[in-house]
C-alpha cells in the first residue's frame, strides 16, 4: 500500500485518512456501535490516520475513538484539535488559544482518547488578537513534553503558517478543499509544498455531495451541518446538483465511485495532500479508500476540469454565522 509522509519527517500514513466529525453527530444521530464498525472496516482497508476535535460532539467523537482503542489498541495515527471555547449553556463559540487554555484542551483530549501522546494536535481556529508565534511557544511546550508529535493549524492563511513554520516546523495545515471548495490553490497548496506541510483537506466530498446518490436538503436534521449551508440552500443547491450528475456519470462510465474519483483528483494533485473524508459507513469508507489505487490520466483530469471547472460551485461554503474562524487571504 502507497502510503505519504504526515510532514516533512513526519509518521507515514494511508494517503486517505478518516475524518470523524460524524461520529459526534454532525450530519445527523448516530451512534457508538456503528462509529466502531466504521474503525473496525478502517483497520482491514489500511486506513490508519484519524482526525477528531474536542468539540466534535462535546467530546463524544473522541470518546467514541477512545472506547474503540481501550478494546482494541490503538493502531491510528491520531490527531486532534483545540482552542475553540464555548460559555456554558450556550452555542456561541469564541477562539481562546492560550496556553492555559490549550493545555485544558489537550489534557481533556487525551482523556477522552485514552491515550498520553497524540501524533498531531490542530489549533482549530485562531484567536486573532494572540500573535501566532506566542502560541507556537505553547505547541512547542506540548511537544517538548511528549503529549504530541506534531503541530498542525485548520483553516489559516498561507502568511500565518510562513510565521509559525519560522519558530518551530509545522507539521499538517487543514484546509477545506475539493473539487468545489478550490480556494487554498490560491496560497496554501503551495506554501504547503515549498515548506514540506502536508496538507489535509478537510470535506473533501463536499459535505456528501461527490457519493453515489445525491443529499436531499428536505431530510436534513435541525443538528445537520447542511441545513443552513448557502450550497445547499436553493436556488444554489439545484444548480449544483445539476453540476455534480454530470460528474457522477463520469465516474460511472469509468467503473468508479464518485467517492473515489473524487478523491483520486485530490490525490493526484500533490503528494502532500492526504484527505481526510468523513463518514460513520464501513461501506463508505471502502469507497473512499479505494481512490488510493486509482491511476489517473490526463484525458481524465482535463475532462473533469471541464465538468466541473474552478468555481463552478454556487453558494459560499460557509455562511457568515459558520464562518467564524477561518482566515480569508484572498
Amino acid at each position: 500500500m502507497n502510503k505519504r509522509p504526515l510532514g516533512k519527517n513526519g509518521p507515514m500514513v494511508n494517503p486517505v485518512g478518516l475524518g470523524c466529525w460524524s461520529f459526534g453527530g454532525a450530519y445527523g444521530p448516530t451512534d457508538e456501535s456503528e462509529s466502531h464498525a466504521t474503525l473496525t472496516k478502517a483497520l482491514d482497508l489500511g486506513v490508519d490516520f484519524l482526525d477528531t476535535a474536542n468539540v466534535y460532539g462535546a467530546g463524544v467523537s473522541e470518546q467514541v475513538i477512545g472506547s474503540f482503542i481501550a478494546k482494541n489498541s490503538n493502531q491510528f495515527k491520531i490527531a486532534t484539535k483545540g482552542g475553540i471555547q464555548r460559555a456554558p449553556g450556550s452555542t456561541e463559540r469564541v477562539f481562546n488559544n492560550g496556553s492555559a487554555y490549550l493545555r485544558e484542551c489537550l489534557e481533556k483530549s487525551l482523556k477522552n482518547l485514552g491515550v498520553e501522546y497524540v501524533d498531531l494536535y490542530y489549533i482549530h481556529r485562531r484567536e486573532s488578537n494572540l500573535p501566532i508565534e506566542e502560541v507556537m511557544e505553547t505547541l512547542v511546550a506540548f511537544k517538548n513534553e511528549g503529549k504530541i508529535g506534531g503541530i498542525g493549524f485548520s483553516e489559516i492563511a498561507p502568511s500565518s503558517l510562513r510565521r509559525a513554520h519560522a519558530i518551530h516546523p509545522v507539521t499538517a495545515v487543514q484546509s477545506e478543499y475539493s473539487l468545489w471548495t478550490r480556494g487554498a490553490e490560491l496560497g496554501m497548496v503551495q506554501a504547503c509544498d515549498e515548506l514540506g506541510v502536508a496538507f489535509v483537506p478537510f470535506s473533501p466530498l463536499g459535505r456528501g455531495v461527490f457519493t453515489r446518490s445525491a443529499p436531499d436538503p428536505s431530510t436534513f436534521t435541525k443538528i445537520d451541518f447542511r441545513k443552513n449551508n448557502p450550497r445547499f440552500l436553493e436556488p444554489n443547491y439545484s444548480y449544483n446538483h445539476n453540476a455534480v450528475d454530470q460528474f457522477r456519470s463520469f465516474a460511472s462510465d469509468k467503473g468508479l465511485s464518485p467517492a473515489s474519483l473524487a478523491l483520486a483528483w485530490i490525490l493526484n494533485r500533490s503528494e502532500t495532500h492526504i484527505p481526510i473524508p468523513g463518514t460513520r459507513s464501513a461501506d463508505h469508507l471502502s469507497e473512499c479508500a479505494a481512490a488510493n489505487e486509482i491511476n489517473l490520466k490526463e484525458d481524465d483530469l482535463a475532462e473533469i476540469e471541464t465538468l466541473l471547472p474552478v468555481g463552478f460551485a454556487h453558494g459560499d461554503r460557509y455562511s457568515e454565522a459558520q464562518l467564524g474562524g477561518a482566515e480569508r487571504y484572498c
